[in-house]
């Protein structure tokens, strides 16, 4: 055996042999706020953005009122989604600990305890539903409780049940997107229900087709629902969901009728060239089996980050009527 083989195996020996107890401690005792902080995942809350949807498509964002309420329904929906996440983990540790992969967890490696888990979660579930009934409205209270139970109802049962699981995931992405507008007390347009709710299929299916490409390769490494599925059905699923998402867009965008009167040109209508653009890019990914996290897709490629720019540029002087 090389040297640095041995030097590899013999590594851990100080720590389960019980020598230098004194140098062992200490990571354990920051070990436990990291890996709280790990096990909520603040990579995914850049999906809670979703929460300006709403008032960005209606043309609200720029009141102070409005920043400061959506920075609260920001935190609020990212309290309870860390919430489930927790529990998810605490109720998966000993299935994690076989997998290859998962194994390494916070909770799964035994650095957060599964009762702190636990009663972490239940306390931030509290407080995002408390907090939004105080500090919002009852029905934005009443949003994040239905969205605390469909999840954890999710976490126990409903993601071992075919389509349902991705149902779930896309409701979950809706519930994003309309609780901007629930707290501020702006209407939702049937459209902007529709496109958001059939992009977020898109991408839950796209995910899910992905996912189920790589499990010829790797199957210890995706979920155990996904032998349920074939890949054909999948593929056809976030394919319908792109058309329906495209048409519902283009509907939406014809809605208003005309141009303003003091707009130089039909932005909103000229917007649906950028979404389109934007649904063909994510499917290359999709199409390739390499659509994973739709953050890490949209954030990963540049050429559809800049489509998402000029989109969002386009839409915004039709709000501004420019």
């Amino acid at each position: 055996m090389t040297e640095r083989g041995t030097a590899l195996l013999e590594r851990p020996e100080p720590e389960r042999s019980g020598q230098q107890p004194g140098k062992a401690d200490p990571p354990r005792a920051t070990g436990l706020p990291m890996g709280l902080l790990r096990t909520v995942r603040p990579r995914q809350w850049v999906k809670n953005v979703l929460v300006m949807a709403a008032p960005a498509a209606a043309g609200e964002l720029m009141s102070p009122h409005t920043a400061r309420q959506l920075a609260l329904v920001f935190m609020l929906f990212t309290a309870a989604a860390s919430a489930v996440y927790l529990v998810n983990d605490a109720r998966d540790a000993e299935a994690d600990r076989a997998h290859p992969v998962k194994r390494h967890r916070p909770v799964a490696s035994g650095v957060v305890p599964v009762p702190v888990a636990y009663g972490t979660g239940a306390i931030l579930a509290a407080l995002a539903v408390t907090g939004a009934m105080t500090l919002c409205n009852a029905m934005t209270g009443a949003l994040i409780a239905a969205y605390l139970s469909m999840q954890l109802a999710y976490c126990v049962w409903l993601k071992h049940v075919l389509v349902v699981d991705m149902a779930v995931v896309t409701t979950g992405f809706l519930m994003r997107a309309m609780i901007g507008g629930v707290a501020l007390g702006i209407p939702l347009s049937r459209w902007f229900l529709i496109t958001t709710g059939f992009g977020a299929l898109f991408m839950v299916a796209a995910k899910r087709y992905s996912e189920a490409v790589q499990i010829q390769d790797d199957k210890g490494a995706t979920r155990a629902l996904l032998s349920e599925y074939t890949a054909g059905y999948l593929r056809f699923v976030w394919q319908l969901a792109a058309g329906v998402a495209v048409l519902a867009y283009c509907l939406w965008a014809l809605e208003s009728g005309g141009v303003a009167a003091s707009a130089l040109l039909p932005w909103r209508q000229l917007s649906v060239i950028a979404f389109i653009l934007a649904v063909l890019r994510y499917a290359v990914f999709a199409d390739r089996g390499t659509a994973g996290a739709p953050e890490d897709v949209v954030l990963g490629d540049r050429a559809l980050a800049v489509i998402g720019l000029v989109w969002a540029a386009m839409y915004g002087l039709a709000v501004a009527d420019l």
